[in-house]
C-alpha cells in the first residue's frame, strides 16, 4: 500500500456558504483509524481571498461519544432553542455557493 493511499482513507466535502467543512478518514502507519474535521472560512483580503482552517482530530475511542454529543446538541436547538425554524431551508447545492475547488493536502 503507498504512503498517501494508507494516509487518507476517505473524504467529504460540505459547503455552506463562506465555510467549507471537510470530513476525512485517515490512518496511521500502524493501520489505527481516525477523522480529521476541518472548517475552512474564506476571508476578503486586499488582493483576493485568504482561507482561514481550523482543524479537529477524532479518534476511534471517542467516535461514538462525539455522534451521541453532536445530536444532542442539534436536536436541542432544533427543538428547544428554535422550533420554529425550518432548517431545510438551509440544505442549498453546491452549485449556489460557487464552485471551488478546495482540498486539503
Amino acid at each position: 500500500m503507498e504512503e498517501r493511499d494508507r494516509e487518507e482513507l476517505f473524504s467529504k466535502r460540505i459547503r455552506a456558504g463562506k465555510r467549507t467543512y471537510f470530513f476525512d478518514v485517515k490512518s496511521t502507519r500502524s493501520l489505527d483509524y481516525y477523522i480529521t474535521i476541518t472548517e475552512s472560512r474564506r476571508h476578503q483580503k486586499e488582493d483576493g481571498f485568504v482561507y482561514e482552517k481550523h482543524k479537529m482530530f477524532l479518534y476511534k475511542e471517542d467516535f461514538d461519544k462525539f455522534a451521541e454529543g453532536l445530536k444532542e446538541a442539534i436536536d436541542h436547538v432544533k427543538t428547544e432553542l428554535m422550533p420554529e425554524v425550518d432548517f431545510n431551508q438551509f440544505n442549498k447545492e453546491d452549485e449556489e455557493f460557487g464552485n471551488t475547488d478546495l482540498k486539503w493536502e
